[in-house]
């Protein structure tokens, strides 16, 4: 049949645009928030390095997807090709090391709390280490309280077991770490790149599946258990946590810029812990909901959005 007279599709208007853009926020918080669950399910059956291993190899494939589909071009500089290399090691395998790791001795909610500290980290790096950013004395204010609700989480006054829990939960700080040290970078160096969002989620998330496949004989070849929901998990944490979700967050950060994509760590730990509790069963203390409602009180100062307003 003639699609001569087929009547032209409607345009999108700013307001479909706008809910576009809502909507994958909103999913990409529910996937992000869903994935600790996943890691926790995942290393029933296989190991930490295993976990990261699948994740970025199924996550590269489904952009790659993506990428063939939309014939989307890669860039062809050394000096790209460079940061990338950069940015996919310390915003993907490092820091999915760390978590995959430290979640075999806290709980996965627990983990989703820490998982928040990732814009107090990136306030931390873009003004001390690549000195992209000036913090005011109201935005360091709001650093310190973070580190206080860190240490509320922590509670040294219960003792410190540095063998296990610790020891974890100074990883996961660690993967944040590497969080807010990638994404300053990408401030740095990759902001004036011209990719695509599809493009640049495929290198950050291909370069690190090559990365974790050159290093399998040290990271994933040991024997596994699989069961359905071991491989239910593995498959969401990849294609959608590690692969689709990564594409709309792009979006986001892109329409909305970068202070207000980075709320999404709002939603995550709310997801995380309610999944947590109603799936794992795991319990809450006191200290960790108090350590992260002061965590988002200096998320919300570091990003000076508690500013008084002056009167005209």
């Amino acid at each position: 049949m003639s699609t001569a007279s087929a009547p032209p599709a409607p345009a999108r208007g700013p307001s479909s645009r706008t809910s576009s853009i809502t909507a994958q926020f909103v999913l990409g918080g529910i996937v992000w928030g869903s994935s600790f669950l996943f890691m926790k399910v995942a290393l029933e059956g296989v190991s930490p390095g295993q976990v990261v291993w699948t994740r970025l190899v199924l996550g590269a494939l489904t952009l790659g997807v993506f990428v063939a589909v939309r014939r989307e071009h890669l860039p062809r500089g050394a000096r790209i090709w460079a940061h990338m290399s950069v940015i996919a090691t310390t915003f993907c395998v490092l820091p999915f090391l760390l978590f995959s790791w430290a979640q075999q001795y806290v709980t996965s909610g627990l983990a989703s709390i820490y998982n928040a500290t990732t814009p107090i980290m990136t306030a931390i790096m873009a003004w001390a280490v690549f000195r992209v950013e000036k913090l005011s004395a109201l935005q360091i204010a709001g650093i310190l309280v973070g580190i206080a609700g860190v240490m509320t989480i922590i509670a040294p006054w219960q003792g410190l077991d540095l063998s296990q829990s610790v020891v974890a939960q100074l990883a996961i700080l660690g993967a944040t770490a590497c969080y807010g040290f990638s994404l300053a970078y990408m401030r740095r160096f990759t902001a004036d790149s011209g990719m695509s969002a599809l493009t640049f989620s495929f290198l950050n998330i291909g370069i690190g599946a090559a990365i974790l496949v050159a290093l399998t004989p040290l990271v994933a070849a040991t024997p596994v258990r699989l069961d359905g929901w071991i491989v239910t998990s593995l498959l969401l944490l990849g294609c959608l946590g590690t692969g689709v979700a990564y594409i709309w967050n792009q979006n986001v950060l892109r329409a909305w810029g970068p202070t207000r994509a980075s709320t999404v760590t709002y939603i995550t730990p709310v997801v995380g812990v309610l999944l947590g509790v109603v799936v794992l069963g795991e319990r809450l203390t006191w200290n960790e909901p108090v350590g992260a409602l002061l965590v988002f009180l200096g998320i919300l100062l570091a990003q000076n959005r508690l500013r008084p307003r002056r009167r005209r």
